[in-house]
């Protein structure tokens, strides 16, 4: 099945020559929730404010369905909502009024049957009546989806969507994005938050530069990117490594007391026998060994990283 969303070569300079995409290519497929990490400045608006038909590109292709972004505008804009990280509505709005207003805007007939399923799904049936000035932070944003749902898109794009939100709101979003999936929703989303992606996206994309440098199943990425470390915590500490085990890749604390060791758990060989073999036979002794693996945090970081 083809990709519903085909981004192919990507480049936007702007006026001043600063280059915020160079060659970007992406596939997002049907039903998916797509995260895309990277640095401040790495390109994320830009990328969506594009295939979202606010920036128009310098080259390159995007197509929506098949549909191409500037031939089709009217169609691919009518396939996507989008929700920005800036709340952006009219204070003296009801909720009820906002949300239907924005249906009207992609010129869709009134459907208060939709709208209600909406506001439902979203948690803010009981707050239809209520002006936007009197919402919460959470419940202005959840306000800001059901904007971009209100003309029933296939996909929706969520910029930072849980930005300046609490804990206890941002795992409601993140039902939110789950239930809006199952409902037949294709969701793009861009965060700063890596425990985000890590729960709720199927698979991470991550642009540096202007670039996706890498796109994977988030398991995937994980298995074939991730490292593991083990801890050994001493029974007493050491100054230094012995010379013997210079070359094991060890990693001793500041008081002595303990030895890291980071290792690929898909090699063939972890190394992780010859090195406890080599600890006794320098005299090396430990009472408590722990292993960790690494999470996407530490993979984003290391995939951004600039060199020293």
């Amino acid at each position: 099945m083809p990709p519903l969303i085909s981004i192919s070569d990507l480049c936007k300079t702007y006026g001043d020559g600063f280059q915020a995409l160079s060659g970007a290519s992406l596939a997002v497929g049907r039903g998916e929730i797509l995260a895309l990490l990277g640095p401040n400045g790495a390109g994320k608006t830009t990328l969506i404010s594009i295939v979202c038909g606010i920036v128009t590109p310098t080259s390159g292709d995007v197509k929506i369905d098949g549909f191409d972004i500037l031939r089709d505008y009217r169609k691919t804009r009518s396939l996507i909502g989008l929700v920005p990280q800036e709340l952006t509505t009219d204070v003296f709005e009801t909720v009820w009024d906002t949300v239907t207003f924005s249906r009207g805007l992609f010129g869709k007939k009134p459907d208060p049957a939709q709208i209600e399923k909406v506001l439902r799904d979203l948690a803010l049936w009981d707050k239809k009546d209520s002006l936007i000035m009197t919402l919460s932070g959470g419940m202005k944003r959840r306000v800001m989806i059901a904007k971009a749902l209100a003309h029933e898109p296939a996909i929706l794009f969520l910029d930072e969507p849980t930005a300046g939100v609490d804990v206890e709101l941002r795992q409601g979003m993140w039902r939110t994005v789950r239930d809006l999936r199952h409902s037949g929703v294709t969701i793009v989303l861009t965060t700063h938050y890596i425990e985000e992606a890590e729960e709720i996206a199927d698979r991470v994309a991550v642009i540096h530069k202007g670039r996706i440098i890498v796109t994977d199943e988030k398991a995937a990425l994980m298995r074939r990117m991730g490292k593991k470390s083990l801890t050994l915590d001493l029974t007493e500490p050491i100054d230094a490594l012995p010379d013997a085990l210079a070359g094991e890749g060890l990693e001793l604390s500041a008081d002595g007391l303990r030895l890291t060791y980071i290792y690929d758990s898909q090699a063939e060989r972890t190394g992780i026998t010859s090195l406890l073999s080599d600890l006794r036979a320098a005299g090396i002794h430990f009472h408590d060994i722990n292993t960790r693996q690494s999470s996407l945090e530490d993979i984003f970081v290391d995939l951004v990283k600039e060199p020293s």
